[in-house]
């Protein structure tokens, strides 16, 4: 069966438990706790998969329902077998694999697995010790199975021979236990036992032999071991008696010690041994060599000089295997019946710096967060030397260059904690070098490192790459084309630092900006949702939002400036002189004027910008070239000669207004100019009249204005009048000369409409079209027209 003790008292339940040493961080993070007893556990060796060992659960007071999740597991060594489980689901220890006593404990005495037990969440440290008791899986056997001793017929009673020992790998009382002999009438034997508690046998001569009545003697040697079954092993002793040699040789002292450092070569000497013998000749020619009983491992690292005595190392020592080794070495002379003498040789192991630390990590909170407090526990780390004293003792650190510390919890135990807040966007992931150094000379270190990734925290709001973006696009455009893209950068990871673009509300002359231009809210490419005009907006400005997608989501701002460019699409509009009521404007232009005399200014608009609103006038059409030219810049109208008797009274012009847009927009308009005697106080197409601000028809102003208004017009109508009249008359006079006919004599009445006094001069208006069949050059259309070209 399975016994299970405890090694200390636990309180109040008369069970055992000592406590640990309790660690706090200084920061406040719980450090690992270690158990509240160190447990101890027996198990025999050779039990089948799934043998139960222990509860731990029940045993160390834990909760079994949460141990899968607090993780609950055995920390061991680096490629060592895992000879026990823990079976999560109740705590239960069981056998994970065979344990084969003798293979796990090569040395005798207690057989004990120490455990380390880590549960998480909180973090705690339990350490148990597993007793793996012995079975008697294994019977005693001699190297020999049959042995041939020499005694000299004149050995004396009494005389002893140590026989060669049994060897059982089992320990305590499975081992060899005693040996027996078979009966017979010359020899007893004498159990004797060694330092190591082992046994062997020597034979004891009971009484005298004599060669002549029987010159050999064959008896049975049983080992037999302390097991239940008990197991036994035999080997045949032949004693065969020889003549006499009655010196025999001694050793200079019966036990020799000496020390020798595990790091000893082959060949090393180990110690010389010096016996002697009176006798002469071959009975005193002395050869050494190891006992019957000296076990197999010593034979394997020493070795002993048959002539000399010299005892050599064979084979690598090893302290931490075992530090002392016990050498029994017979002398015996080379003459008949030679008689063995022994002696014993301790040779103790000086311990030598030669096993370096070996280092375990058990990840705890990888990967850990980056604002994770200073003091977050990351990994439990054991640390273990096999060397003894100095050289075993061990100190571990990290490098100081890292955000992080070593924490001794107990012995040869450390927590990796934190130190300082981390930035993954500086710094994603580390590589914890952990040294571990002994105190030995020279010092031996293992360096281990340790990978600790950090997650990401929503720490970084997305940044646009420019502070704002100016974007121009051309008027008319297409709805739903590209006009340009805004893009911003967020040195988060993952869901953190996916973006998302919006345009925040807003409007745009009394319209939310949602109808001019809309997003795409993965690549942040904007696209215009109506066309421009760039005559009716000419720049707006949008707020851009970049958020991401982390929890809380962090967001950015921008403001995108949107100016609309002008494109040549509208054409000049003339303003001046402008048709009232379908009538065509007209100027009376003295007779008398002279050169560079202002006839009127032509004065035109264009809803473009730039370039594209650079008007420039020229003169297409005219009676006459020679009287009249337009100022290109700004529109004047003037006479470039003095009248001519023979030039006609009646002028045409047509001026053409072009924009400097490409290609190149204009306008034009058609001007009747009438050449007069006498110049009217009148007002014409070219400005408007006005009055001002003080002559109201209340005042005797407005009153003088209007008689004033009506003579100058009774004047201007009696002035046509007579200009008719002389002109009929003289195309009568050349009918009748045979140049003229009364048909082509034209009648005009004067034509007033209320327009007419909104301008500075006065336009006649015929008040029947002319025939088709008039040749006279001044002869004009019947409407005057403002015509535009593209």
């Amino acid at each position: 069966s399975i016994a299970s003790t405890l090694c200390f008292p636990r309180a109040g339940q008369g069970q055992f438990f000592l406590p640990f040493l309790l660690l706090l961080l200084l920061t406040g993070t719980p450090a690992p706790r270690p158990a509240a007893g160190q447990l101890r556990y027996a198990v025999p060796e050779e039990l089948e998969h799934g043998a139960f060992v222990a509860n731990l659960g029940e045993d160390l007071g834990l909760d079994v329902s949460t141990l899968s999740a607090r993780r609950f597991r055995i920390v061991s060594r680096a490629g060592a077998r895992q000879h026990l489980e823990v079976n999560l689901e109740n705590g239960i220890l069981f056998v994970n694999e065979r344990i084969d006593r003798e293979e796990v404990c090569e040395a005798g005495g207690t057989c004990l697995l120490h455990l380390q037990l880590l549960v998480e969440s909180p973090l705690e440290l339990y350490r148990i010790e597993v007793e793996v008791q012995d079975i008697n899986d294994h019977a005693p056997t001699f190297p020999w199975q049959e042995y041939v001793l020499e005694v000299a017929e004149s050995a004396v009673p009494g005389a002893r021979f140590p026989l060669e020992s049994a060897q059982d790998p089992d320990v305590g009382t499975n081992s060899v236990r005693t040996y027996q002999l078979s009966p017979n009438g010359f020899f007893s034997l004498e159990v004797q036992t060694r330092s190591d508690a082992s046994k062997f046998a020597e034979l004891v001569l009971e009484r005298p032999l004599d060669r002549e009545q029987q010159h050999a003697h064959r008896v049975l040697l049983t080992a037999l071991d302390g097991g239940v079954p008990e197991r036994s092993g035999t080997a045949h002793i032949l004693v065969t008696v020889l003549d006499a040699n009655d010196n025999v040789p001694a050793f200079d002292q019966p036990s020799y010690g000496v020390s020798l450092p595990e790091d000893a070569p082959a060949g090393t000497l180990v110690i010389q041994l010096n016996a002697t013998d009176l006798d002469e000749g071959s009975n005193g020619e002395i050869e050494y060599s190891f006992s019957g009983h000296a076990p197999p491992r010593v034979r394997d690292l020493f070795h002993v000089e048959p002539r000399s005595g010299q005892v050599l190392l064979k084979g690598p020592l090893d302290y931490e295997r075992a530090s002392l080794h016990e050498l029994y070495v017979q002398a015996k002379d080379r003459g008949p019946s030679a008689v063995a003498v022994h002696c014993r040789v301790l040779v103790h192991l000086l311990d030598v710096n030669d096993n370096a630390p070996e280092v375990t990590l058990t990840s705890v909170s990888t990967p850990v967060l980056e604002d994770a407090p200073p003091g977050t526990v990351i990994a439990v780390i054991s640390v273990l030397d096999r060397d003894s004293g100095e050289n075993g003792r061990v100190s571990c650190e990290v490098s100081p260059d890292m955000p992080f510390e070593l924490r001794s919890s107990f012995r040869n135990y450390y927590t990796l904690v934190t130190t300082e807040a981390l930035d993954r966007e500086a710094v994603p992931e580390y590589n914890v070098s952990i040294t571990a150094r002994d105190m030995g000379s020279p010092a031996l270190l293992t360096r281990s490192t340790l990978t600790v990734p950090v997650s990401d925290v929503n720490d970084n709001a997305p940044r646009f790459l420019q502070p704002s973006y100016s974007v121009y696009v051309t008027e008319n455009n297409a709805p739903g084309a590209s006009i340009c893209s805004v893009s911003a950068l967020d040195p988060d990871c993952q869901q953190n630092a996916y973006l998302s673009y919006s345009i925040a509300d807003g409007h745009i002359h009394g319209m939310p900006v949602g109808t001019y231009v809309s997003i795409n809210s993965d690549s942040g490419h904007m696209y215009a949702l109506r066309s421009l005009d760039y005559e009716q907006i000419r720049s707006f400005q949008i707020q851009v939002q970049a958020q991401d997608a982390g929890f809380p989501p962090l967001s950015a701002n921008v403001t995108v400036y949107v100016f609309v460019l002008d494109q040549n699409d509208n054409a000049p509009v003339i303003v001046s002189p402008m048709p009232h009521n379908g009538s065509v404007a007209t100027e009376l232009v003295p007779r008398s004027a002279g050169p560079g005399y202002l006839v009127g200014t032509v004065s035109a608009v264009d809803a473009d910008a730039g370039s594209n609103s650079r008007l420039s006038y020229q003169l297409l059409q005219a009676t006459d070239f020679t009287l009249f030219s337009v100022a290109p810049d700004t529109g004047e109208l003037r006479t470039l000669r003095s009248f001519l008797e023979q030039d006609a009274t009646r002028q045409r012009l047509v001026v053409q207004v072009r924009d400097g847009g490409q290609p190149a927009l204009s306008a034009t308009v058609s001007i009747l100019l009438s050449v007069v005697e006498n110049m009217p106080q009148t007002l014409s197409d070219f400005s408007e009249f006005s009055l001002p601000p003080e002559a109201s028809s209340s005042s005797p102003l407005t009153l003088y204005l209007l008689i004033s208004l009506g003579s100058v017009s009774l004047t201007f109508l009696l002035a046509i009048l007579i200009l008719m009249a002389i002109r009929c008359r003289g195309e009568r006079h050349s009918w009748q000369g045979g140049s003229c006919s009364p048909p082509h004599c034209r009648y005009y009445k004067v034509c007033l409409s209320p327009e007419s006094a909104q301008s500075e001069f006065m336009f006649l208006k015929p008040c029947s079209p002319p025939r088709n069949n008039e040749k006279d050059p001044g002869n004009l259309p019947s409407i005057w027209s403002i015509r535009t070209h593209v």
